[in-house]
C-alpha cells in the first residue's frame, strides 16, 4: 500500500507540448543509455509525464525511436548543408562541412550521440531507412562529381570514400568522449587534412 497520501504527493508541472517534451527526454535518455537500455517509465519520468501519456502520442517504443531518428537526421543534414554554396572550391567545401560536423557534436551532443548509436540498427523502419538514403544521395553525388573532375582519387568507390571520412570523424569524436584523447583545434584541423589527403590520394 502506498503510504503517501494524495495531499502530500507532488503534482507534475503542467506541460503544454507533451509530444515535444517526450521527444526531448527520449533524445537525452536514449543517447545516454541506448534505446534497449531505457525502459519507458524512466523516459516518462524524464519527460515529466505518465507512462500512459507516451502511448497516446507514440503507439510503441519503436514508433517513438523512428520519429526521433527522422527528426534528428533532418536536423543534422540542415546543420551541415543549410545555405552552403556548392560553387565554392572543393577544398573549401570540405573544410566547411568538417567544421560544421564538429560544431554539431558540440552544440547538439545528445542528438549526435543518438544518431551515432542508431544508424543501421534493425529497429529502424522503412521510412527511416529511406530518409537516410535520400539525405546521403546528394553527398554521394558530390563525391562522384569530384572523382569525375579528377579532384578525388578514382581507385576507390565514392561510397567507400564517404564511409572512410565519416568513420574517421566518428571514431575521433568517440575517442575524445571516452577520455582517450583531448582534442584542440589543431588536432581537429590535422584530422581534417588527413581525411582530405585520403580522398585525394
Amino acid at each position: 500500500m502506498n503510504t503517501r497520501s494524495a495531499a502530500t504527493r507532488k503534482p507534475r508541472p503542467r506541460i503544454k507540448d507533451k509530444r515535444t517534451a517526450i521527444l526531448q527526454a527520449a533524445l537525452k535518455v536514449f543517447a545516454e543509455g541506448g534505446v534497449n537500455g531505457v525502459p519507458m517509465p524512466v523516459l516518462a519520468e524524464q519527460a515529466g509525464v505518465g507512462t500512459g501519456t507516451i502511448y497516446r502520442y507514440f503507439d510503441s517504443k519503436e514508433t517513438l525511436v523512428n520519429e526521433l531518428f527522422r527528426e534528428e537526421k533532418q536536423a543534422l543534414h540542415l546543420s551541415l548543408y543549410r545555405d552552403l554554396d556548392l560553387s565554392r572550391p572543393a577544398r573549401e567545401l570540405f573544410d566547411v562541412i568538417w567544421q560544421r560536423m564538429l560544431a554539431f557534436t558540440r552544440e547538439a551532443p545528445h542528438a549526435y550521440r543518438f544518431l551515432e548509436l542508431q544508424d543501421h540498427r534493425p529497429y529502424l523502419d522503412e521510412a527511416s531507412r529511406t530518409l537516410e538514403h535520400e539525405l546521403l544521395r546528394p553527398i554521394l553525388a558530390q563525391y562522384r562529381s569530384l572523382q569525375q573532375q579528377g579532384i578525388f582519387r578514382q581507385d576507390v568507390r565514392p561510397e567507400v570514400l564517404m564511409s572512410l571520412v565519416w568513420g574517421a570523424f566518428v571514431h575521433l569524436i568517440k575517442s575524445e568522449r571516452d577520455g582517450h584523447i583531448t582534442l584542440d583545434q589543431a588536432d581537429i584541423d590535422a584530422a581534417r587534412d588527413a581525411c582530405w589527403s585520403l580522398c585525394t590520394g
